[in-house]
């Protein structure tokens, strides 16, 4: 059986870590090469940058930082926001990250997907998902530009699309539970989860140890994303991981 995988989230903005609810409100939560290094010492599995406001801002991803980042870690490192070519892949992992991330420009051009995954391999491609229930059509659809703008994606479909183009993974943000605290999406997660064959990211919801064995176990994640209860101390990764074996979840 695969191990269940913890992974920090460092959403960069400026140079700076922040974090707010809902994608909005953000707040400094520090420095990004010194929280890579805390995370990398604390046991976490993974790391997760995304420069949040790359796209909507029409830039590239912050190559310098992604670089000293990747400095203070042995563990895999995913990075994400204004990617837009294989270049800009290249570019990505020559400066030490493992797997890249596309959101909005997978949602602008899926043929991207393919690129990538031809010439790096699925398993350095993770499609980002970031989803909202939407009451009036009663699905989930994406969102992009960093949760600004809305599609006309249903979620699941285009979960099914991204993994046929060749994605190797998928984080899936709930947008309703982000920073909220109030546990994860635990239907999404499992919408997704069924609907797909590759390794799915919860992320969106994390406040208690509760909700991580709980989107483990009953929606069937692979993996969970969590940032402001780590970034801000009110629990630590290997608290987690004790939490979770004793509710009998396979971690590292």
């Amino acid at each position: 059986m695969l191990t269940k995988r913890l992974v920090p989230c460092l959403d960069v903005k400026e140079g700076r870590v922040v974090k707010g609810v809902q994608f909005v409100e953000l707040k400094d939560a520090g420095d990004p090469v010194e929280l890579a290094d805390y995370y990398d010492r604390e046991g976490a599995d993974e790391l997760v940058f995304l420069d949040i406001s790359a796209s909507h801002e029409g830039r590239k991803t912050m190559v310098d930082v992604v670089r000293e980042v990747a400095g203070k870690l042995a563990i895999p490192f995913t990075v994400g926001g204004g990617i837009n070519s294989v270049d800009d892949m290249r570019q990505i992992l020559r400066a030490g990250a493992d797997k890249v991330s596309l959101n909005t420009a997978a949602v602008k051009n899926s043929g991207l997907i393919a690129e990538g995954a031809d010439f790096f391999g699925s398993q350095c491609i993770v499609v980002a998902i970031d989803a909202k229930w939407d009451d009036q059509l009663q699905s989930w659809r994406v969102y992009t530009h960093g949760g600004r703008n809305e599609t006309d994606l249903e979620v699941t479909d285009w979960a099914k699309e991204v993994v046929r183009k060749g994605a190797g993974e998928i984080l899936l943000t709930s947008m309703d539970q982000d920073g909220a605290k109030t546990g994860y999406d635990l239907a999404l997660t499992r919408a997704v989860n069924e609907a797909v064959t590759v390794p799915v990211i919860a992320s969106g919801g994390a406040g208690s140890l509760q909700d991580f064995s709980d989107v483990f176990l009953e929606a069937g994640a692979d993996a969970t994303l969590a940032a402001s209860v780590f970034h801000y101390k009110e629990t630590a990764v290997s608290e987690v991981k004790d939490e979770l074996r004793k509710q009998g979840v396979n971690v590292r």
